[in-house]
Parts: C-alpha cells; structure tokens; sequence
C-alpha cells in the first residue's frame, strides 16, 4: 500500500472517529440534567406504590362581578366546549388567582364547570351561571408527584410535549454515537461486543422468564 493511500485511509477513519466524539459529546451535553431526571423518576414511578402522596387541597369561592355575570347569564345561549368569556378570566385570575385563559368549559344551562389537570396535582372550577357563585379546589400531591407527571408527560401542554420529542431525538442520538465509538474502539477491547451483548440479553431473560402475557 501506498504512503499516500494508507494516509488518506488513516484521515478519513480520524474524521470519522471525530465526528463521532463530537455528536457524543453534544448530545450529552444536551441530555445530561435530562437523562438525570428520567433516570430519577423512573426509580420514583417504579416504587409510586411505596412512596407515600403528600396531598393538600385548596379551596377558593367567589363572587362574579355584575358585569362578568353578564357574560355567561342563563340567557346567553353558549355552545359546551366554548372558552370562558375574557371578563370571568380577569375576574377570577384577579380575586382567587387561578387562571382560566383559553379554558374549553363544560356547560348547562345553569353553570359551567372547568377541569384544570396539571402536573402533580388536578384542579376544579365551578361558576353558577345565575347567581355568580365561583367555587375552586386544586389538588397538589407533592414535588416527587409533579415529577412523576413530568416524566409521563401527564398534563403538561404542547411546549413540554415538544420538549419531550426533542429530548428523546437527542438520547437517540447519544446512544447511536455511542455505539458508533463502541464499534470505533472494539479491535483494541474484546469485552465490548459480550458486553454490549448482554445488555440485550439481560432484559429479554427478564421478559421471557418472569413477564408472561
């Protein structure tokens, strides 16, 4: 072989063997308070019926302002599903502090009921829609609960369902520069592929053995 071939060989593996370094390293640069937090919660959801729930429940009423009344009186014919009227959002938020903007309500003739889920806890509002009368109750079951709920991705709305997917691109990308510096560095270490093996192996024993459908 020629000097210049075996050198152009020898760049092209060091290229490569760079690149792989690099989108490892980045991607779990990217990954790394995330992988700590799932790695957390997934001993926490794992052992949820050995950790006991700290649950607090608060309760909120109210009375609507005439105005803010107006918006949803028994003579306004308003469709089940409809948001809740920007008056009884500033009401509400500046008396209770609880926030309905953009809130789908649930609605009859003679009062309209919104559920407020969120991470670690589930919320209520009730409005009569003849005298005014606001009742609210929030559940909070702990900081170990909204964690949980933000590993299952459990009523956290669309911009932490993207963050999920963006997070999960990145740990894909963790794994296979992984194994890609794995299959880089495997002629100078023998025990890299039975290892690598027995990483699949172990679970699927586990599966097959102690799981069964």
């Amino acid at each position: 072989m020629s000097r210049a071939l075996h050198f152009q060989k020898w760049s092209t593996y060091a290229f490569w063997k760079r690149q792989a370094r690099t989108w490892h390293w980045m991607s779990g640069a990217i990954c790394l308070l995330g992988m700590l937090l799932f790695a957390l919660t997934g001993i926490t959801l794992n052992h949820a019926h050995q950790i006991p729930a700290n649950t607090e429940i608060t309760e909120r009423e109210m009375v609507l302002p005439a105005d803010a009344l107006a918006s949803i009186s028994p003579d306004i014919t308003i469709e089940d599903g409809a948001i809740l009227p920007a008056e009884i959002v500033r009401s509400v938020r500046r008396e209770i502090n609880v926030n309905l903007a953009g809130e789908a309500g649930e609605w009859t003739d003679i009062d309209v009921y919104v559920s407020l889920p969120r991470p670690g806890g589930d919320g209520w509002i009730s409005i009569d829609r003849e005298t005014g009368e606001v009742f609210y109750e929030g559940t909070s079951r702990g900081a170990i609960s909204y964690l949980n709920d933000l590993h299952k991705g459990r009523s956290t709305g669309p911009v932490w369902s993207l963050f999920l997917d963006i997070f999960a691109v990145a740990c894909a990308v963790f794994c296979l520069s992984g194994l890609w510096l794995l299959q880089i560095h495997s002629p100078r270490r023998r025990s890299t592929w039975p290892l690598v093996a027995g990483g699949l192996a172990v679970p699927a024993l586990l599966l097959l053995i102690f799981i069964h459908i």
